[in-house]
């Protein structure tokens, strides 16, 4: 190599001097050896040098080198890993500070065999991972490598990763370790391994870190036929936001109010969820996982759908008579729930059956006290002294349960008047014979008549 110098003198800070190396392409690790010296007579640095290494004419990136200051002459090693089919060209770059003073660089060969005082790496393999996960770079080198020097991850575009850890299999090799902690898609790109020793640098070939976005479905589960206890749905999952593919579908059910919740894997495009509470509202959703750690996405939109009713457990229970008069009759029965109407729309009707003029009267009410710890019902406009046979029914959408029936007889009560047009009469010397109808209503057993 020719001999290469730049004079800062005369020249303001920031200006720029360059030397460009041919395209070079191996199958091998390339050593270029070169030699450096910058001074000034001030000892105030009269700039920085830096070396690149660009990759296929792609952008020049960050420096692989640099320095400031040097009171002799120094000698440098690049061991410079880019494989073919790739190409790569080694820039020099002589940045000004504004001091005047000299950069010179000379000797600068392209050595046939491996650099003598900096690793060189083997090749490294692109990466992949999920959004979210840490992504780990394993830069194998061949050389030896000591605590002075400084190892890092350089990325185009992107973000550098500091070392992870480093494992010494021998004098002449080891692996340092890098990760992309919390990787985004923001964190996709190229990475290469990078070591700086006291004799030179040392790097690899460019590596595309590959950041993929778990699936989410874009429309909620379709629902396709709804029972008491069960639901059908269709995952409707076809279309998503995020990376294929999908090697695994599950649903996720849970109720809108409560903290119940489940998760299934399915295997087709629909599925049944069971074992579900009759009349309760669920929303359920789907989840997609790709391959990887962490490859299950976010919950796609949810369904929201509600069970139907299921028919009544039983009828109620414990029907008994908390009072009897003569014209009404108060009952109650044991409290029921949820669990005994399965629905929440339900209603509980009093049914009851008499005799009234040689007739059979047949009512039903509805009673509003179902809620109640100690729920009663009073029945009027009863006929005194007359059998009463009582059951309750609840009924909801689906279905109805009766209770068993029970017959109470009222009180009785006050007879209705003798029918004046009954009352007839016989007289004798001494006496005067009555006789007449029974009332209409007698309303109990007579067991007097007063004249």
């Amino acid at each position: 190599g020719s001999f290469v110098l730049v004079n800062t003198s005369g020249r303001f800070a920031g200006q720029k001097a360059h030397l460009l190396m041919p395209h070079l392409k191996e199958n091998d690790t390339h050593c270029i050896d070169f030699h450096y010296y910058v001074s000034s007579k001030s000892g105030a640095s009269p700039g920085t040098l830096n070396v690149y290494v660009k990759v296929n004419d792609g952008p020049i990136g960050n420096p692989v080198w640099n320095t400031s200051i040097t009171a002799t002459w120094n000698r440098a090693e690049l061991a410079i890993s880019t494989f073919w089919p790739n190409f790569y060209q080694v820039v020099f770059e002589v940045i000004t500070s504004g001091h005047s003073g000299f950069v010179a660089i000379d000797e600068v060969k392209v050595l046939g065999h491996p650099c003598t005082k900096t690793p060189h790496f083997l090749r490294l393999r692109r990466v992949e991972v999920n959004a979210g996960q840490s992504a780990t770079f394993q830069c194998t080198a061949n050389g030896a490598t000591d605590s002075g020097d400084r190892l890092w991850l350089q990325g185009i575009y992107v973000r550098d990763a500091p070392l992870k850890d480093i494992k010494v299999f021998s004098p002449r090799q080891f692996v340092a370790l890098f990760s992309v902690v919390n990787a985004t898609k923001r964190d996709a790109g190229n990475y290469r391994c990078m070591i700086r020793t006291e004799g030179g640098v040392g790097v690899s070939n460019y590596a595309e870190l590959v950041v993929k976005e778990p699936p989410v479905p874009i429309a909620p589960p379709q629902l396709s036929s709804v029972g008491a206890t069960y639901l059908w749905i269709q995952l409707n999952a076809n279309s998503i936001n995020g990376d294929g593919p999908i090697i695994q579908r599950e649903v996720e059910c849970r109720t809108s109010s409560g903290s119940w919740y489940d998760i299934q894997p399915v295997d087709s495009t629909s599925c049944k969820i069971g074992h579900l509470d009759p009349d309760t509202e669920y929303e359920i959703s789907v989840l997609l996982t790709r391959p990887g750690e962490g490859g299950t996405g976010s919950p796609g939109p949810a369904l929201k759908t509600r069970t139907k009713c299921a028919d009544p457990m039983r009828g109620p229970r414990r029907l008994e008579v908390v009072e009897i008069k003569s014209r009404q009759i108060t009952i109650c029965w044991e409290p029921f729930g949820y669990n005994v109407t399965r629905c929440h729309r339900y209603n509980l009707t009093v049914h009851y059956r008499y005799q009234a003029g040689g007739q059979e009267q047949v009512r039903e009410e509805v009673s509003w006290d179902t809620e109640s710890s100690h729920p009663q019902h009073t029945i009027t406009n009863l006929s005194p002294y007359t059998n009463v046979s009582i059951k309750l029914v609840l009924m909801n959408p689906e279905g109805r349960k009766e209770s068993q029936e029970l017959v109470v007889q009222t009180d009785e009560d006050v007879p209705s008047a003798v029918p004046l047009e009954s009352i007839q009469g016989s007289t004798f010397e001494e006496k005067i014979f009555l006789q007449w109808r029974e009332p209409a209503q007698t309303y109990g057993v007579i067991t007097l008549y007063e004249v």
